[in-house]
């Protein structure tokens, strides 16, 4: 057993116990600060394994991730070097593509027209490096046509508060569609949202070479029998369109027969400037100026071309530009300018000093007719829409606001006043559409479809016009086509058409080429 080395030294009978006892001493410090520190070892050592512990599992988490990283990386250079895998389409019955092929295919062509549908989908598969077989662009016109004909003559929910816009198209020759399209009043959108080509639907689309007020009548009967007399009809200043629609009144209904806004405003816009001796002049100016500077360093001051129709429909671009370039005059040093001498620019354009004060009267009543348009574009009609036109057009520039321009008052009383008349037959709480300029722009849709054949006449495409509204979908295109065979449609066309103006016309270049010499 050990002892105390005081103890110990007592043993010593010599001055060396002295030495020893210190030696002992020292010995058993050194002991003592020797376990203290392994103590201190042991629990620094277990404080630095509790410290390690989180990092050591940071690098196992890290190199999980690097391992995924990895993985993922070589799964993205295995798929890269593999083709996308297209979705699952089966073809329809009788069909070489399935439905969603071909829904992709008729809302292309809605945008971009048929040929380039073909096109884009070859470089796009060719992008992709998909080896698939690819629909030609006369397949996808049958498509569009078989889509077309389907919602023209597709069933139409009868109901008590349809609404109708009706409105001809026509291109050249005789030939004229009369067009009904339709959306129901409950579905309105709301106050402040105009309407969208897809609030609304095709509900009649019939061409023909004459339209007296019987023939519309017949086709305003026909369309009530199917989904029942309309709440209302709109339409613009046709008067065939217009009394055609007492054919509904046997049924027995108060069907209100309202007249479009726009051409209201459009006629308004015309009395006021075909009787100004100025604006004629103003015209006739501008058309030489056109030709004059179209093809010089003035190019990009060049006025917009006019309409061949409804030209007060579309003056607004006209008088912003006299506007633009009226500035331009009284400025310089204008970057536009800053390759045109002044004497260029006088000589060339100076004349729109003169008609400054026209212009500026000119704009003030467009610009009444622009904020009425959107005005009733975005809120419809209702019974105080003129109180409140009146009051939006305070606001308005040209609106009477200052009561500068006579003119602009002039125009403003015109619309209030045929405003408070479509209102008042109406009942309170009823809130209907009165403007045709959805039918219209349907019109531009259709135009953009036929690309350069627009300026042709009617041909078989006009089959199409009932596709452009709604988007298709795969469930649509197998809805369609299991009621629209290419017989029904081909059918449809023949029925329709007949001869159009393009058959003809190759008609009378192959009896030419194979006439005796």
């Amino acid at each position: 057993m050990s002892t105390s080395w005081i103890e110990q030294a007592k043993q010593f009978k010599s001055p060396l116990s002295v030495v020893a006892g210190f030696l002992l001493r020292s010995r058993e410090t050194q002991a003592n600060r020797a376990k203290e520190k392994a103590r201190q070892v042991q629990q620094l050592t277990k404080s630095l394994e509790q410290l390690q512990k989180p990092y050591k599992e940071l690098e196992e988490r890290l190199a999980e991730k690097e391992a995924e990283v990895a993985r993922l990386k070589a799964e993205n250079e295995r798929l890269r070097r593999q083709p996308p895998v297209l979705p699952e389409d089966p073809p329809l019955p009788g069909h070489e593509f399935g439905p969603k092929m071909i829904s992709l295919c008729v809302n292309l062509a809605r945008r971009i027209g048929l040929r380039a549908v073909a096109d884009v989908l070859k470089m796009f598969f060719d992008w992709l490096g998909v080896s698939a077989k690819l629909p030609t662009w006369t397949t996808i016109r049958t498509w569009v046509l078989r889509t077309g004909v389907a919602a023209i003559d597709g069933p139409i929910e009868p109901a008590d508060d349809w609404i109708w816009m009706a409105d001809h198209s026509n291109q050249i020759g005789q030939e004229k569609a009369l067009s009904i399209i339709g959306l129901r009043a409950s579905q309105m959108p709301s106050p402040g949202e105009p309407l969208k080509h897809r609030d609304v639907r095709v509900l009649e689309l019939t061409p023909g070479t004459t339209w007296k007020r019987e023939d519309v009548a017949e086709v305003y009967d026909r369309l009530a029998q199917k989904c029942g007399a309309p709440l209302a009809v709109v339409v613009d200043g046709a008067v065939e369109l217009r009394e055609g629609a007492e054919v509904l009144q046997k049924y027995g209904k108060n069907t209100l027969v309202l007249n479009d806004f726009k051409h209201r405003a459009a006629n308004a816009l015309k009395k006021t400037f075909e009787s100004d001796q100025r604006f004629s002049e103003f015209s006739a100016l501008l058309g030489r100026t056109r030709s004059a500077i179209q093809q010089t360093e003035l190019a990009h001051f060049t006025p917009p071309s006019p309409r061949p129709k409804a030209r007060f429909m579309n003056l607004a671009p006209t008088l912003r530009w006299a506007e633009m370039v009226s500035w331009q005059l009284s400025h310089p040093h204008s970057e536009a300018r800053c390759e045109i001498t002044a004497e260029r620019m006088n000589e060339k354009l100076g004349w729109l000093r003169d008609f400054r004060d026209d212009i500026a009267r000119w704009s003030a009543c467009q610009a009444v007719v622009s904020a009425s348009i959107t005005f009733i574009n975005e809120q419809g009609v209702f019974r105080g829409a003129a109180r409140q036109l009146r009051d939006h057009l305070r606001t308005v520039r040209g609106g009477d606001k200052d009561g500068k321009h006579a003119a602009s008052r002039q125009v403003t009383a015109k619309l209030l006043r045929f405003l408070r008349h479509q209102e008042s037959q109406l009942e309170a709480g009823q809130r209907l559409p009165l403007s045709t300029e959805i039918l219209e722009s349907s019109f531009g849709l259709f135009k953009r479809l036929e690309r350069q054949h627009s300026k042709g006449g009617f041909t078989s495409l006009l089959a199409g016009y009932g596709c452009l509204l709604q988007a298709s979908t795969p469930e649509s295109i197998r809805r369609d086509f299991a009621r629209v065979s290419v017989k029904d449609m081909r059918a449809w066309v023949s029925d329709k058409l007949g001869k159009t103006l393009t058959s003809k016309r190759l008609t009378a270049y192959r009896e030419f080429r194979h006439a005796p010499a």
